[in-house]
């Protein structure tokens, strides 16, 4: 059985000025409870008795919790947070974000005293010890999600970060490469071990994870396409595969004739590597492995390429940046928009418009000169 108020409660004026207010209610068990608030005024006793009386009805504990929100970011952390489905790297990005940053800011506040201005104060600190847009929004997303998990369990009334707006990011035009600029890649990459991985990257657009997550049994050169079906991500337990970051990012991508050329010489190498070795080469049956068939660690193909970039003469390039490149080459070419989310495993078309905007007026002054080849003026 779940609490019940008795009546609609009574407001009276206390002899110290100070108004008060009394609800009686039937708790869980049956027995008769009795709770009083305290106002400044009449309409502040008036609120917050309707603010009990709506507490009782909905059956969570007619008061805030007081723990600590350390104590609490202790429980969500072993508790609500790994058991959600969030992906293990999240889970660990979170837990990371809740101690290097809200644990030392507002661990030693209850949560109950937790309010809005608090959150703007965190997050104006954030900004002014330089961290990121994305890092400052991210610090912002933990605390909220703890909180709400205190709102379900009926910890909180209310959640104090709800009631500010998410730290912007601003978006910044997706960097990307210039065909010159990708022929002074691909003339660095000839003969490093890596340069299958890279180029492939460039030609298909994939994330780095799902291309180290990528097998052989998802790869058809015959029929010159391959499936993305896992993606390689680094967690607290190691190097772990998973499934890709939407239900989109499982996707058919298209092979063109070129790459299918670099990946059959590579997997003849691969197979030269695997006998040289004997029984030390692990049969992971990876595209992309190390000399002994295991999984490739990302940091170390990042450095790598960041290597091979600046002997190319390009700085500030990154491996995201050959993601980019793909998607600026197809739009470039003239690809319809909807098309190009797809083979990016975008979640929706809006994120695909909104990163790749900056193609957009190339593509408008074509439009304008097609029209105008089309007319009679």
């Amino acid at each position: 059985m779940g609490k019940r108020a008795n009546g609609e409660g009574s407001v009276y004026k206390r002899a110290d000025g100070r108004w008060g207010a009394a609800l009686s209610y039937q708790d869980a068990s049956g027995a008769m409870r009795r709770r009083m608030v305290y106002g400044a005024t009449q309409a502040e006793a008036r609120i917050k008795l309707r603010e009990l009386r709506a507490r009782i009805e909905a059956g969570v504990p007619v008061k805030d919790s007081t723990l600590t929100l350390a104590a609490w970011l202790d429980t969500w952390m072993t508790g609500s947070l790994p058991a959600s489905d969030r992906r293990q790297a999240t889970v660990d990005l979170y837990s990371h974000i809740a101690r290097r940053h809200l644990l030392p800011t507002l661990g030693s506040k209850r949560i109950d005293k937790i309010r809005p201005t608090d959150v703007e104060m965190l997050v104006v600190m954030k900004r002014q010890e330089g961290l990121a847009q994305s890092t400052v929004r991210t610090i912002y997303t933990v605390l909220r999600a703890a909180l709400d998990t205190a709102v379900r369990d009926g910890l909180l009334t209310t959640n104090p970060t709800a009631a500010i707006r998410r730290p912007p990011v601003r978006r910044r035009d997706a960097a990307f490469l210039s065909v010159d600029d990708a022929q002074r890649l691909l003339e660095a990459l000839a003969g490093e071990r890596l340069e299958p991985l890279f180029r492939l990257m460039l030609s298909t657009g994939l994330r780095r994870g799902e291309a180290l997550g990528l097998h052989w049994e998802d790869v058809d050169l015959d029929r010159r396409q391959l499936r993305v079906r896992w993606t390689l991500t680094r967690t607290t337990a190691g190097l772990q595969l998973g499934e890709p970051k939407t239900k989109l990012s499982r996707r058919v991508v298209p092979l063109p004739q070129s790459l299918v050329n670099v990946l059959e010489a590579h997997s003849e190498q691969q197979k030269s590597e695997a006998v040289a070795i004997g029984s030390a080469w692990q049969n992971e049956d990876l595209v992309f492995a190390t000399e002994v068939g295991t999984f490739l660690e990302p940091r170390n193909v990042l450095r790598r390429f960041v290597t091979i970039s600046r002997r190319a003469g390009l700085d500030d390039v990154h491996l995201h940046t050959l993601r980019h490149s793909t998607a600026s080459f197809l739009l470039a070419a003239g690809v319809h928009i909807k098309v190009v989310q797809e083979l990016l495993g975008h979640a929706s078309y809006a994120i695909t418009a909104d990163t790749y905007s900056h193609v957009a007026p190339e593509q408008r002054r074509e439009a304008a000169d097609r029209i105008e080849d089309s007319l009679d003026w």
